[in-house]
């Protein structure tokens, strides 16, 4: 790493040289981001791919079966500038140090807390931090074993009661079920109709576990024709209970019941769930295939001759699991300046979340704020600090973002400024590419402004890096998107 002396218009001078001598002089690492501790001490936060101390073997190894997951290791260095320049090559002073399975997506120091966050698609935990492992109970350990003159059932609670008859219907009768004991006589039955209610009694002093019902002027839930209802006693239809069945006509044909009885308010009323017969199962799932294959096909499922598909305007733009792929699944790790886990960092358990962009690196801001997934919207929420904990505060929605991000084959990186946020194309398909850039607006508007850029074209390559120059301080203008390609260095003048 070198460190470079700026001097105004003219040449830059080498400063200091530095190596991360726990990586090694060959292996390369990434800066992801620095701070300044002192006007002459900056801690930088880096990361390199991890080689253990059998990498060549476990290399081999690999050829022959599944690779293993790669590791990278997460560096917090403290570099001291010298007040004079010196040839010679300094160690970088590790701080901290982390390792994880992704290399860090975003990463920034809080002032406020003392505490460096990194945002990666893993959790970056301590080196050598072994995660406790999934305690599964063994068969023993999930019932517990009685001892000699025990019994858990004590407080078992009771079986829910059967109910007292069952019941269907079709377009112009209802069937009623009652179960009675099979050794009920017939003449012991008193059943008597009446165009509004109903009377079941039963002279049966015999004891069983189901309930008898009794129902005297037993008000129905619609009216009924008496003279052509009936009653059948079927003493044999099981081994020890019979079926006592009521056929009641109604009224109003066409008419469908919610139930049997109407309500009174008692205690005494139960509500019975109709049975449907298996002929009206069969209509509801025709219907029911009728609809899901009218969905699959495009047909119109009202018959109210509304077309086929979907509306003009949308055709071709709806693709749910392009949608549902946009962004990426991260978590957040927070590291104190001393290299712990600051106290008020509750990360027991790992919450993931879909991440659509981070702030512009350069960006000269002290907020922390990410662009998150929701639905088909982006939502910013922005970092607050406390007096105990941090906590992200929802505190504006790019509206439709996440939807028009699906669209984008090409998109190399996403990146956003408090007034908007900008994706940049790769430009690998030998044609330059493009940014497109969409504007923040407040809930009460119903347009957004966006725009499309150019970013070279196809002899400057694909895009390496973008970074933003404020040239006028945090608050100042104008501003500088500076994209690098692998030819070129673009410009783009207060985007």
């Amino acid at each position: 790493m070198y460190a470079l002396k700026l001097e105004g218009n003219g040449p830059s001078e080498i400063a200091a040289v530095f190596s991360l001598s726990e990586v090694g002089s060959e292996s390369p690492f990434r800066i992801h981001s620095i701070h300044y501790a002192t006007p002459t001490t900056v801690i930088a936060i880096l990361s390199s791919r991890h080689y253990g101390p059998n990498s060549e073997l476990d290399s081999q190894a690999g050829r022959r079966e599944k690779p293993l997951p790669t590791d990278f290791d997460v560096w917090g260095a403290q570099i001291e500038l010298p007040a004079q320049f010196s040839d010679e090559i300094r160690p970088l002073g590790t701080i901290w140090h982390r390792r994880g399975q992704e290399v860090p997506v975003y990463t920034t120091y809080s002032e406020s807390l003392k505490a460096f966050l990194l945002v990666g698609g893993t959790g970056y935990l301590e080196v050598g931090h072994v995660p406790a492992p999934s305690y599964e109970p063994s068969l023993d350990e999930i019932a517990p074993i009685p001892k000699a003159d025990e019994t858990f059932d004590i407080d078992a609670p009771e079986p829910p009661k059967p109910s007292p008859y069952s019941w269907t219907q079709s377009s112009d009768s209802l069937t009623l079920a009652i179960p009675l004991p099979s050794s009920t006589p017939k003449h012991l039955i008193k059943v008597t109709f009446s165009p509004q209610t109903l009377t079941v009694h039963v002279d049966s002093e015999i004891t069983t576990s189901v309930p008898i019902p009794r129902y005297s002027a037993k008000k129905l839930w619609a009216g009924i024709s008496a003279s052509t209802s009936y009653w059948t006693w079927d003493r044999e239809a099981e081994h020890s209970f019979g079926i006592l069945t009521l056929y009641l006509d109604k009224q109003h044909e066409g008419t469908r019941w919610t139930q049997v009885f109407a309500s009174t308010g008692d205690e005494e009323d139960v509500d019975v769930l109709e049975t449907l017969d298996p002929s009206e199962l069969w209509h509801i799932r025709e219907s029911l295939e009728k609809y899901t294959t009218a969905l699959r096909d495009g047909d119109d499922a009202s018959g109210l001759g509304l077309g086929r598909g979907v509306p003009s305007l949308a055709e071709g733009e709806i693709d749910m699991e392009v949608d549902d792929a946009v962004g990426r699944t991260v978590y957040l790790s927070w590291v104190a300046e001393n290299g712990a886990i600051p106290p008020w960092w509750k990360n027991a358990e790992e919450i993931p979340f879909q991440l659509l962009s981070t702030p512009v690196p350069g960006l000269l801001s002290t907020d922390v704020s990410l662009v998150v997934k929701n639905n088909l919207d982006g939502t910013v929420f922005t970092l607050e600090t406390g007096p105990e904990s941090p906590a992200w505060i929802h505190t504006s929605t790019f509206s439709a973002l996440s939807f028009v991000l699906a669209s984008k084959k090409d998109t190399r990186f996403t990146f956003h400024t408090p007034q908007a946020v900008c994706a940049f194309e790769g430009g690998t398909r030998d044609r330059g590419g493009n940014v497109y850039i969409y504007r923040s607006a407040s809930p009460s508007d119903k347009w957004a402004k966006q725009a499309i850029l150019k970013v070279g074209d196809s002899y400057g390559g694909s895009l390496l890096g973008v970074g933003v120059l404020q040239l006028g301080g945090p608050s100042g203008s104008p501003s500088l998107l500076l994209c690098l390609t692998e030819g070129e260095l673009v410009l783009i003048k207060n985007p």
